[in-house]
């Protein structure tokens, strides 16, 4: 199938999905995955469904905070690099247009500050705002 514009909430399921579903098999992510959501993937990717359709499509449907889950996970600056990798990977075998460029922006944007975040906590002897 040849790369299309995400327009609307099933486009944002086929994202969220197909994404998921190499973090959940990939080498370094899958561990950090599984153990932190266990058998909750279901409601994990409804969640995500909610959150990219308020980011890309202005469909109000995402209440809360996006970083407190990720606070206090064991990761590292690898496990973003390959996080975008990912899903840059995902985008661009599926997705094309304003929408799946704005994706990718906002998702190395996302990785950078979690990043961020989690590395000045864990630096500096604070806890994280939850």
């Amino acid at each position: 199938m040849e790369p299309r514009e995400i327009l609307n909430i099933n486009d944002i399921k086929e994202l969220v999905d197909n994404f998921y579903g190499k973090v959940r098999e990939d080498d370094k992510l899958a561990d950090i995955f599984n153990k932190q959501i266990g058998d909750r993937w279901p409601e994990h990717l409804e969640k995500m469904y909610r959150f990219w359709q308020t980011i890309l499509l202005g469909e109000h449907t995402y209440y809360g905070s996006p970083f407190a889950p990720h606070a206090n996970l064991p990761v590292e600056k690898a496990h973003f690099e390959r996080w975008i990798e990912l899903f840059f990977q995902t985008i661009d075998e599926n997705f094309t247009g304003d929408k799946a460029k704005e994706a990718k922006w906002r998702a190395a944007k996302m990785a950078e500050m979690f990043n961020y975040k989690i590395e000045f906590y864990r630096n500096n002897s604070s806890s994280p705002i939850t």
